[in-house]
């Protein structure tokens, strides 16, 4: 069988995370990006999964998004 020279296949890694803010889901989204960036190398992709609020005595406390985050893996 022949060697793949310079081959653009790769493997990714996927984990989800939650980033808060008490401005925005904007914010919250982006905290959770960078945070993890400064741990993970590579990152690839952000999506953001799910979004919601902490509420407390009936108002909003915190603005939280859960973001599934994949970076490339290497063994």
């Amino acid at each position: 069988m022949a060697k793949k020279s310079g081959s653009g296949d790769s493997v990714y890694k996927v984990i989800e995370v939650i980033g808060t803010s008490k401005e925005s889901w904007a914010d919250a989204g982006k905290n959770a990006v960078e945070t993890a960036g400064r741990k993970l190398r590579d990152l690839r992709v952000a999506e953001v999964v799910k979004l919601d609020m902490k509420v407390e005595d009936g108002k909003v406390q915190a603005y939280r998004a859960l973001v599934r985050l994949s970076f490339k893996y290497e063994p």
